[in-house]
């Protein structure tokens, strides 16, 4: 696909007679542009004539289309299902760039997009340094007292020098945004006095959400929101820090076919959705309709795949955008039969794009439809959501020790967890490596980390759905009681094991993502699907009990030593008998130091181990570290391996001790014994 074949697709162009807008519909018999006047938005100016040009772009030209200019679409064509065609309906164009609303009706803005970077590059962070962050826009700084008011809450407060010194203290090198596209809530969550607050219901992809911008930018109009978007990405980029989308292609704020029409039902619903030859709606999203990536290839100038790649070309290097986590990413996949295609041209053109070379891919890889699940089937070049890597790390540290207190056998062994934490390799193709992998625990949609550690059962009745909604296998253990306690010995066991996932998670080979609020135990009180709440529970706090503050430390820590520690962070898996360069060498060793026998990995009491990795450096350094894993609640004694080239162990971490400063910096030779307090880790150096 070619750069000039794309700059002949849809969208709005300055010419020297105005400007040129340039629609697409393939279902369409008339179509028109509608002017509001500047003085009064909600009257009409006049209406623009668009005439049909090749690949069904329509195009209308006039002196009124310039910047700050308000205006609509209107679309008319068959009246029959699967069209949806209504003559006098205003529509938002696809491609606009700024959105605003006039008396309840959604008017297209042309922007003027000008803004000085003044230098500011972007981090192009390799993957295997990164550390993600995911966040809510609003959220993050709504609480914070180091951010004046006006700007809590919105881009600017992200942009702010408190948020960023926040985000530098710990340690990540991006924050993944939830959907920052202008978005709705839904019919039914307005109708319940509730608002989607993650945001997965998008209006447009081209504009940013005008409601996270602050006051002043939003009474300003779409330029002003813009520039407050861009200057949030400046000046994050100025600290060190990436920015990532996570974009919401597979479905759109129309819902079902009796939602809201705001726009592509309206332009040309036989070829934007997926529907059947009655005009009913393949719904493979739970949203009420799919965007259609099946009939249109991306190399056509018009179409979602086009409108896909467009959209993500704007965000990248108009708005200097470092990646994109893509939601339900396997719909973008899904062929003219509905089944999902590894091979698909659309995801396959997302990676091959020239305008998009180096920019992060990372894929949600499932929806709800047949086949859904598709994790490790995706092209080598993107990242993927290991959710295998979450389930085995929550039973390993949670649900098994629950298992070993009931009956005196956690069941599990070590095996399966070994795999998750050197890599999947048994998930992701060994010409993709450990770096497919995008390892959590938590995310936005389940528990927060705390939340693990303190409920069975998810508490969801303030969602309006008689507690019917999130799932209902979180893989969580309260530690004997449900909900807040105070008993001295939960706090001190759910912690422990809060320590615990936060070390697993930043000493495994993949790429890390920590949910905003898991560094210092952020609670929903048990609520596992929070995406309608824009209330306390689901912003951060930043006055902290001291407990709190003490786990934020610990995070840092972990975060530091894989930075410092490339050994843990390998770009490729080994391979035995030869050289690899970027991949960390692995051995395994028991309880008692000796290598691991096909005995100890598939026995279900095995529960003790020791990973020794050391690095196959290509810029760096060479580095060693030794991993030592024991996740049964009774202590144990622990025999260091010996090593060839290893003289010494350095102690970095142990996740038995609650503060920093409680873990002792001792050096061991190989062959000393270490006692391991129950369910614990300890991360040393071998010198």
């Amino acid at each position: 696909m070619s750069p000039g074949r794309i700059a002949a697709g849809p969208g709005f162009r300055a010419t020297s007679g105005g400007g040129e807008l340039r629609v697409w519909s393939a279902s369409a018999t008339a179509m028109e542009i509608v002017v509001f006047d500047e003085a009064d938005p909600g009257r009409v100016l006049k209406s623009i004539p668009m005439v049909r040009g090749g690949h069904d772009i329509w195009h209308g030209r006039s002196r009124s289309l310039v910047p700050g200019r308000r205006y609509a679409l209107r679309a008319d064509g068959p009246g029959a299902a699967p069209h949806a065609f209504d003559r006098d309906r205003l529509l938002v164009d696809p491609y606009a760039r700024g959105l605003s609303r006039t008396d309840g009706l959604w008017q297209s803005v042309i922007v003027d997009d000008g803004f000085d970077w003044n230098g500011a590059l972007k981090p192009a962070t390799p993957l295997d340094e990164s550390v993600i962050y995911e966040m809510h826009v609003r959220g993050f700084s709504k609480l914070n007292p180091a951010v004046p008011a006006e700007l809590r809450g919105s881009y600017a407060g992200l942009a702010h020098e408190a948020s960023i010194a926040a985000l530098r203290e710990l340690g990540v090198t991006a924050v993944e945004l939830l959907p920052v596209h202008a978005l709705l809530s839904e019919q039914r969550l307005l109708e319940q006095g509730l608002r989607n607050y993650w945001g997965y219901n998008t209006l447009n992809f081209f504009s940013p959400h005008a409601g996270y911008a602050t006051a002043a930018a939003q009474a300003a109009g779409p330029d002003a929101v813009l520039r407050e978007f861009k200057g949030m990405v400046k000046l994050l980029h100025e600290a060190g820090i990436e920015v990532i989308l996570d974009v919401v292609y597979n479905h759109t704020a129309e819902e079902g076919p009796h939602g809201p029409t705001t726009s592509f039902r309206g332009l040309d619903n036989a070829n934007y959705y997926r529907v059947d030859a009655h005009g009913a709606y393949i719904d493979t999203t739970g949203c009420g309709n799919t965007v259609n990536f099946g009939n249109t290839a991306p190399s056509d100038a018009g179409g979602p795949a086009r409108l896909v790649l467009d959209s993500l070309r704007y965000w990248a290097n108009e708005v200097q955008i470092d990646g994109f986590r893509f939601d339900l990413a396997a719909t973008l996949g899904r062929d003219a039969n509905v089944a999902y295609d590894r091979q698909h041209p659309l995801p396959e053109a997302i990676l091959d794009d020239p305008a998009l070379q180096g920019v992060k891919m990372i894929a949600e890889p499932w929806d709800v439809g047949i086949n859904g699940w598709q994790t490790g089937n995706f092209a080598d070049g993107w990242t993927e959501w290991n959710d295998r890597y979450r389930d085995r790390m929550r039973d390993f540290w949670l649900t098994d020790i629950a298992r070993e207190r009931g009956s005196g056998s956690a069941g599990s062994g070590i095996g399966r967890f070994a795999t998750r934490l050197a890599g999947s390799s048994n998930t992701f193709s060994g010409e993709r490596g450990p770096l497919a992998s995008l390892n959590f625990v938590t995310a936005h949609d389940g528990f927060t980390l705390a939340d693990l550690t303190a409920y069975n059962q998810k508490h969801n009745l303030g969602n309006g759905e008689g507690n019917r909604d999130g799932s209902d296998n979180n893989n969580s253990f309260n530690h004997g009681q449900e909900g807040p306690s105070d008993d001295p010995a939960v706090l001190a066991d759910r912690r422990k094991a809060m320590r615990n996932l936060l070390g697993t998670l930043l000493f495994s080979a993949g790429v890390p993502m920590l949910t905003a609020g898991d560094e210092f135990g952020r609670s929903q009180h048990g609520n596992n699907n929070a995406y309608c709440h824009d209330t306390e529970l689901g912003w951060l706090g930043w006055v902290r009990e001291p407990w709190q503050e003490q786990l934020h430390s610990v995070t840092a820590r972990l975060i530091a030593l894989r930075r410092a520690n490339p050994a843990l962070r390998p770009q490729r898996y080994a391979r035995l008998g030869e050289h690899v360069p970027g991949a960390s060498q692995m051995d395994w060793f028991d309880a008692d130091g000796l290598p691991m026998s096909e005995e100890d990995w598939n026995a279900p009491e095995q529960r003790t181990l020791q990973y020794l990795a050391a690095s196959t450096p290509v810029e760096e350094e060479f580095n060693r570290i030794l991993l030592v894993v024991h996740a049964t609640e009774s202590e144990r004694d622990v025999a260091l391996p010996s090593h060839e080239g290893v003289d010494w162990y350095e102690t970095l971490w142990d996740s038995a001790d609650d503060c920093l400063g409680a873990t002792r910096l001792e050096n061991h030779a190989p062959g000393a014994v270490l006692r391991m307090a129950g369910t614990s880790m300890r991360l040393l150096r071998a010198h």
